[in-house]
């Protein structure tokens, strides 16, 4: 599994592409931000058994806030682009 990097107006550009790219590559894209700031996408399968949010959940009462005010919060959609 690779890395690869690329610029946010290239996800901003083409998002569904972009994930699509990076689900069916396997490679974990970092996306370069702002004032020098990175974020990484990795795609998971369905039978992946990831417990990354399972340990976060029971261990960190930051994670545990973070989620609770999601839930509170308003839904806004992914724009889909046709």
């Amino acid at each position: 599994m690779g890395i690869k990097s690329i610029p946010l107006t290239r996800l901003e550009t083409d998002l569904r592409k972009t994930l699509d790219e990076c689900a069916d590559s396997g490679e974990t894209f970092v996306v370069e931000l702002p004032n020098d700031r990175l974020v990484a996408i990795h795609s998971l399968e369905p039978d992946d058994e990831d417990s990354l949010v399972d340990d976060l959940l029971a261990s960190n009462s930051d994670f545990q806030a973070l989620v609770t005010k999601s839930r509170a919060g308003a839904r806004k959609p992914f724009p889909v682009e046709e």
